[in-house]
């Protein structure tokens, strides 16, 4: 009954007019943007933080969210019509996506995206509901030392769920706790690896390093492909839905990616990149019906799967997030940094101190989730007008946006040739194959983890063995250490790699 009053708390505040024009506002620059190629969820959110500063606080969240699973659905978008994942959770999609498209079948494609996206949003949003409370009673719980040994857990998660290179994945996560450091220290209110820039005092801004590495990076990588080599899918899309047939094959794999979606979203460093990846492993495996296409010739099975797993895995993202404080991935640290702006402190207070806030978040899931497939399916011929845009328009009007939406973050033009260093770098992290979203969560649980271990240590005095004395700390370092040594073994190591390359 509890949940059933909470739920219809949430419908109240998400179905007000003002929040309702938010979360369409948020699903059509998500999918807009998410549809641009070189640009994805992180970028997006990044560029319109600032848009958020007067906005109150359920409505810039409803909008951002509405953002992050718009992005999701472009994403795939790109990946059928132009062999181009919009975003990283989309490159999978390209495998089946586009040789459909390139057989005339892109409406097909483009419908089993959508729909499965929209059952595994529906699930996916009812499992954060669900949950939500349970969880959050265990986070109450929680001291420093708790929170501490939770985000090494979670930092550990981040590289076993990486992919590629586990050492390159360890690097990135170093990295980006050493550029956490940069700053002014808490306790003692000294700068520290400031280098005398009176700019890096604050330390270095998040939305700089997110828009540097993922919006400009990818862009500088983009444009470092011969144009020549830059295919673009000018055939006019017929026959929109999916056949007898295809529903046949597509609705397990949807289940199945769901269900996937929904677990690996809840953990530290998963979220919709390792879902989709494990759901077309997933679906490799089973064996082909008489009859069906094989995987990487147009198996539709190959779009379903990942992009319901995909989607699945962005709604139970915010589990973590909502109840535990902690963000599981790049995008989840975005919303961190949104609901800092509004003095909200993310943790399981958020439930008690900001119900309206809380359910009407989840609430608008579902909201968001419908408007994306009314808003998409008859969209389509229009995304397809709007990619054949020539890349030498295209990414400098990103750029630009981009430089904006920083500079207005502080007014400050030291920003902007932070984000253009950071650009650089991003591309350099492209080039060596470094996966730039462990830098991220690095970087936003640096801080946190720093001053949970030193509200620790001083509440014992100094004594270290607290974080192992307390049985849920205990507990907590436990698994983070049984997940390190699991992933080291060989065997598991060459099966974790396998599961990352595509035939």
């Amino acid at each position: 009954m509890d949940l059933i009053t909470n739920l219809s708390i949430g419908f109240g505040v998400a179905f007000t007019a003002q929040n309702l024009i938010y979360a369409f506002v948020g699903c059509l620059l998500g999918t807009l943007i998410g549809v641009l190629p070189g640009i994805g969820p992180v970028a997006t959110i990044a560029m319109l933080l600032p848009a958020t500063y007067a906005l109150p606080p359920e409505a810039a969240l409803i909008m951002l969210a509405g953002i992050y699973y718009g992005a999701q659905y472009g994403g795939s978008t790109t990946a059928i019509l132009v062999n181009l994942p919009g975003e990283a959770s989309s490159v999978v999609t390209v495998i089946d996506g586009y040789q459909m498209a390139r057989q005339g079948r892109a409406g097909p494609a483009l419908a089993a995206a959508g729909l499965g996206s929209f059952f595994a949003g529906c699930v996916g949003t009812l499992v954060l509901a669900g949950f939500a409370v349970p969880l959050t009673e265990v986070a109450l719980k929680f001291g420093p030392a708790e929170y501490f040994s939770l985000m090494v857990l979670g930092l550990i998660g981040a590289v076993v769920l990486a992919s590629g290179s586990l050492l390159k994945a360890v690097a990135m996560i170093l990295l980006g706790l050493a550029f956490g450091l940069v700053g002014t220290d808490v306790n003692s209110g000294v700068a520290r690896y400031s280098f005398d820039i009176p700019e890096l005092t604050d330390g270095i801004s998040f939305i700089a390093i997110a828009m540097g590495v993922f919006g400009y990076g990818e862009i500088i990588a983009n444009l470092a492909t011969p144009s020549d080599q830059r295919e673009v899918f000018t055939a006019k899309v017929k026959g929109l839905m999916p056949t007898k047939e295809d529903f046949q094959r597509m609705t397990p794999a949807v289940l199945r990616g769901t269900a996937l979606g929904s677990v690996l979203g809840i953990l530290p460093g998963g979220g919709a990149l390792m879902s989709a990846f494990a759901s077309y492993t997933i679906e490799k495996k089973i064996k082909l019906k008489k009859g069906e296409v094989p995987f990487g010739q147009g198996n539709i099975r190959g779009v379903a799967g990942p992009e319901s797993a995909n989607n699945a895995g962005a709604q139970t993202s915010f589990i973590p997030l909502l109840t535990l404080g902690i963000p599981p991935n790049a995008v989840m640290a975005l919303m961190v940094g949104a609901m800092t702006i509004h003095n909200i402190q993310p943790g399981p207070q958020v439930m008690t101190s900001n119900p309206e806030l809380f359910w009407g978040l989840i609430a608008s899931m579902w909201i968001g989730n419908l408007m994306l497939i009314v808003l998409n399916l008859p969209l389509i011929g229009m995304w397809i007008k709007l990619l054949t845009i020539p890349y030498k328009w295209l990414f400098p009007a990103i750029v630009l946006f981009c430089a904006v939406g920083v500079y207005s973050e502080n007014n400050n033009t030291f920003e902007i040739w932070m984000v253009a260093i950071f650009g650089v770098i991003g591309y350099l992290f492209h080039k060596l194959k470094c996966e730039p979203a462990p830098l991220l969560l690095g970087l936003i649980l640096g801080p946190m983890m720093e001053e949970y271990l030193r509200r620790a240590l001083l509440i014992s005095r100094g004594d270290w063995s607290v974080l192992v004395t307390r049985p849920m700390s205990a507990s907590l370092l436990a698994i983070a250490v049984v997940l390190l040594v699991v992933v080291l073994l060989p065997s598991v190591k060459a099966k974790r790699e396998e599961a990352f390359v595509e035939d």
